[in-house]
């Protein structure tokens, strides 16, 4: 690819962005303004937004490499991305927008009434949005170094400079266009190239030609992954989806609880049809850039159009997908970033929109240094842990608060705390046995089947066991909960 072509790409989004921040600027005057968008944000808006922060690295340029590398074992990575949407729309998204919360702690504290767990919860929403944050900036690294030649890092510097003036100035509702924006976009620069590519491939006569067998060839692995390995990734996708704290956090944007469902609905439709085109890129790689298999993978949605394309048509071509993938990078570290400085003002300048806007700061650069001192590995796999980090520590708490009268504080904490013990030392565990050349077992690599019931079953046994501890107000909360609004 011509680096020049890059530099623009890069160029043009990053101004597009602090553009659309700038004009956030002018409509965001209040508090409300900055955490929740004022929760005036209409379903379709806020779905377009939702995709844009969604479609992180892992899904613009991981998806792709994963089934270069996995063939059809790396489906189950999109299958669970999507459905981990209609579990939120089923259980977790109007009774949220109706708590009236802020934030996860705000919704852990008014649903148990204990300050010790809406503590434990503020640093687990920290710890997830900080290990979320650094596989972008390794996929913003990864992108600049491909695209332009430039040392990685200035990739990562430039997400989060770019970020940290956008949120420092409008906040949510100056994000929400931002993250619209680039859903749109990311869709425009995936699908445009990749239809243009197989356009090319059928003039060619390639490899339809054979009736499919060539494809079919192409998505067979040589060693499909086990059952366990299927079984728990789909855990991890489905229930981590319930926990992400800058996806939940838009649900409080939505006037209400209908509106909340009916953006949760248009999601799964978005993503549905946002998830075609990196899978068409992996199935491709297999066929055109199988020594990429080796090490590389990550980068096959950006330079397949150039081994398709040559001169200027496949310079084109090349800068658009790398625009697209600079915008997933900046899109969900945006929407990271204004949930963890919601989370961090609210505790440290009790909500304040200047501590807002420290704590937007501070929220980039602790991941940004995270970054820098490690390297990028799979990038849909390193989020896929992100997940059952997640589903073993967050979504216990949401499910059971939103559906149990029973939940105690205790209980929850105890949950919460049991999952992050046993999720996060098996990440420390299998990257200290990475680390030695050593193989990871499999229940090491991927941990939610174990984890995620380990923690429920901490959480439903400790507050089986001391019943008297549940809040005394939990049954007017769940009341509000699941009482459908009036109409307007």
């Amino acid at each position: 690819m011509n680096p020049a072509a890059g530099f623009a790409a890069l160029a043009a989004v990053s101004a597009a962005t602090l553009l659309i921040g700038v004009y956030g600027l002018r409509i965001s005057r209040t508090t409300g303004d900055f955490y929740v968008a004022s929760r005036t944000v209409r379903p379709w808006w806020n779905a377009s937004a939702i995709g844009g922060e969604y479609l992180s690295a892992a899904s613009f340029l991981g998806v792709a490499g994963l089934i270069l590398v996995s063939g059809v074992d790396a489906l189950w990575f999109p299958i669970g991305y999507t459905a981990g949407y209609l579990m939120l729309l089923l259980f977790v998204a109007a009774p949220l927008r109706r708590s009236g919360a802020y934030t996860i702690p705000d919704f852990a504290q008014s649903r148990l009434e204990s300050l010790p767990a809406r503590r434990v919860t503020s640093l687990l929403v920290i710890a997830v949005g900080w290990l979320y944050i650094v596989p972008q900036l390794h996929g913003a690294a990864l992108t600049i170094r491909t695209t332009t030649g430039l040392p990685g890092w200035t990739g990562a510097v430039a997400v989060v400079v770019i970020v940290c003036l956008s949120v420092m100035t409008g906040g949510m509702r100056s994000i929400t266009f931002v993250q619209a924006f680039q859903y749109w976009l990311k869709l425009a620069a995936i699908a445009v190239p990749v239809l243009f590519v197989l356009f090319r491939i059928s003039d060619a006569g390639l490899p339809w030609s054979s009736g499919g067998s060539a494809l079919a060839a192409a998505l067979d692995p040589q060693a499909h992954a086990s059952l366990y390995r299927n079984i728990s990734l789909t855990i991890a996708l489905l229930f981590g989806t319930l926990g992400l704290p800058h996806v939940l956090v838009r649900f409080y944007t939505n006037p209400d609880g209908a509106s909340a469902r009916r953006t949760t609905l248009i999601v799964l439709g978005l993503l549905s049809l946002f998830y075609i085109f990196p899978i068409i890129y992996g199935v491709l790689g297999r066929i055109y850039t199988p020594e990429l298999a080796a090490g590389g993978a990550d980068t096959t949605v950006l330079l397949l159009p150039g081994r398709v394309f040559d001169g200027a048509a496949g310079d084109l071509l090349s800068a658009l997908v790398t625009a697209g993938a600079f915008a997933a990078f900046l899109s969900t570290t945006c929407g990271l970033v204004v949930s963890l400085a919601g989370v961090l003002s609210q505790e440290l300048f009790r909500g304040s929109v200047r501590g807002f806007r420290f704590c937007a700061v501070l929220a980039a650069v602790v991941p940004l240094g995270l970054a820098l001192l490690t390297s990028s590995q799979a990038l849909a796999g390193s989020v896929g842990m992100v997940f059952a980090f997640t589903a073993s520590t967050l979504c216990p708490l949401l499910l059971l608060g939103i559906w149990w009268r029973g939940l105690t504080s205790p209980g929850a904490v105890a949950g919460m705390v049991t999952g992050a013990v046993l999720c996060g030392g098996s990440m420390v565990a299998g990257g200290a046995l990475a680390a030695a050349g050593q193989p990871i077992p499999v229940w090491l690599e991927q941990p939610a089947a174990w984890t995620v019931p380990a923690a429920f079953a901490v959480t439903v046994g400790l507050s089986l066991l001391r019943p008297g501890l549940a809040p005394a107000g939990a049954a007017k909360t769940l009341a509000r909960l699941h009482t459908p609004e009036r109409r307007r």
